[in-house]
């Protein structure tokens, strides 16, 4: 059986650890279904997507529209892992789920602007499916409209070209797209609940998600959200693709 394979870019390797964690708890995925590569530590041997049934890459601290002299080496070394890794998956319409982060890198290959117009602070929102949406495999029979957990500084500005709007919202537009009919990206985090957000809260606390002296009031909000459709189209994405 063909393994997934999950891309994290988090350096912050608390953050990683318990995002890795929630990817297979929701997923219902076990430690011999996957391999892990993360992606900011380097030195990545050639990946052969063949190996593997589908890909699910996590979020990072990372944002993509900041000027190119402002990046680190490591940033732009993930950038371009991801610009490669899209010049294999694109064309062959191979499985590929991208949260936060993979929302951005999959936005920027295909050409929509990312900037910080739509960014939202660690928060839950209220999101839409999109009348294209609502027959999408991920999407087909859930709620017309959920809560999802967000936390972004930046976001696309309009839908990709060719692309697919899914999930939509007032504050930020592009919530879900895909790319042909099985590259997926979302800007809300399909595989978190509160505990997995508190502790980004406090990981990501002066990385500029936020004002740092608001992070005790939005871990009290964050504790009330209830947010279980996104980890639904998590749990699907794995069962269609599982080989």
């Amino acid at each position: 059986m063909k393994k997934f394979l999950i891309l994290q870019l988090r350096p912050e390797t608390e953050a990683s650890d318990s995002e890795f964690e929630a990817i297979l708890r929701v997923g219902g995925l076990s430690y011999d279904e996957v391999d892990r590569i993360r992606v900011e530590q380097g030195n990545i041997q050639n990946i052969n997507i063949d190996n593997y049934s589908a890909i699910i890459a996590g979020g990072s601290p990372f944002d993509v529209s900041i000027p190119e002299e402002k990046k680190s080496m490591v940033q732009k070394n993930v950038e371009q892992f991801f610009d490669t890794l899209f010049d294999k998956l694109i064309p062959q319409d191979f499985p590929f789920l991208g949260a936060c982060s993979g929302n951005g890198l999959l936005g920027r290959y295909c050409g929509a602007a990312i900037t910080n117009k739509y960014a939202e602070p660690l928060q839950s929102v209220e999101v839409k499916v999109t009348d294209k949406g609502i027959n999408d495999p991920l999407l087909k029979g859930l709620p017309k409209k959920f809560s999802a957990l967000v936390g972004h500084k930046e976001a696309c500005d309009d839908v990709p070209p060719g692309a697919v709007l899914l999930v939509t919202s007032d504050p930020c537009p592009v919530q879900m797209f895909r790319v042909k009919k099985n590259l997926y990206a979302t800007q809300f985090h399909p595989e978190a609940d509160a505990d997995e957000f508190i502790l980004r809260v406090r990981v990501y606390k002066y990385a500029g998600y936020f004002r740092p002296e608001e992070a005790e009031n939005l871990i009290k909000a964050i504790r009330k959200s209830n947010t279980p459709i996104p980890k639904i189209i998590l749990s699907r994405f794995v069962g269609i693709y599982r080989s």
